[in-house]
């Protein structure tokens, strides 16, 4: 099983976007894979065009059964076989507060996943620094930082490299796999500075872009994946570029 946190410390840098696309386009290679909300926004479920449900704060402060909080991703139009999710909503935020206050560890969240019989184990994060975030960096083997290709954004990421090194400081495994850029416009001035600053600091970490594009603001809407929704698209091929690039690394 491979844990991979999906993390930027900035809001709007498609962070959810490439978890349930990322997630999605590994289950269609036949891949077991698991979704896990840490965000209290909840969106996750709702990008997937699912219901919001307290799962994390169950799994953690509930101590609920992993398999009880564990949902399935299809709908009632849409079959995603080995795709599966535990969701969140805003009882996360109360998670986060009760955890700190009964003492847990940065170890939590892996202890509560540890049962997963999956291929991959995908964590989408809050922008907010906190115990959630950190525990979701310690229970991961690998990062992946979608980063809109703007001036700012860049602020977001250095911030989350500094928490993910202060948590390997603390026992934590987890590697830098790769930084995405996002929202890419390769007509504007921005984009091509912000993606030469990327490769500038990361080097072959810098992945290839994923380009703006209607189609994935679509897809929010209708709850479906960019494979769902569009599936001959540019979108759709960048996604299916990334999830052969996860894959190469085993």
């Amino acid at each position: 099983m491979r844990t991979i946190i999906i993390g930027n410390q900035k809001g709007g840098q498609g962070r959810t976007t490439t978890t349930i696309n990322l997630g999605h386009g590994l289950a269609m290679r036949g891949k077991s894979v698991l979704l896990v909300d840490t965000d209290p926004q909840g969106q996750v479920a709702t990008f997937l065009g699912l219901r919001q449900e307290s799962g994390l704060f169950d799994l953690l402060v509930g101590s609920r059964p992993l398999a009880d909080v564990v949902r399935s991703a299809d709908t009632d139009h849409l079959d995603r076989a080995g795709l599966r999710v535990i969701p969140g909503d805003k009882r996360t935020a109360t998670a986060q507060v009760v955890l700190v206050a009964e003492g847990f560890t940065l170890g939590c969240l892996a202890d509560a996943l540890k049962r997963a019989r999956v291929d991959y184990v995908i964590v989408d994060t809050s922008p907010s620094v906190g115990l959630l975030q950190e525990a979701a960096i310690y229970a991961a083997d690998w990062l992946i930082c979608p980063c809109a290709v703007d001036y700012a954004a860049t602020e977001g990421l250095a911030g989350i490299m500094v928490t993910l090194k202060a948590v390997e400081e603390r026992g934590g495994r987890c590697q830098l796999l790769g930084v995405i850029p996002t929202f890419y416009d390769e007509v504007t001035r921005e984009s091509a500075a912000t993606l030469a600053q990327l490769k500038e600091h990361f080097g072959e970490a810098t992945w290839p872009p994923i380009h703006r594009a209607t189609v994935l603001r679509e897809c929010t809407a209708e709850g479906l994946t960019v494979f769902e929704k569009a599936p001959t698209s540019r979108a759709a091929q960048e996604y299916g570029e990334l999830v052969g690039r996860v894959l190469s690394y085993g």
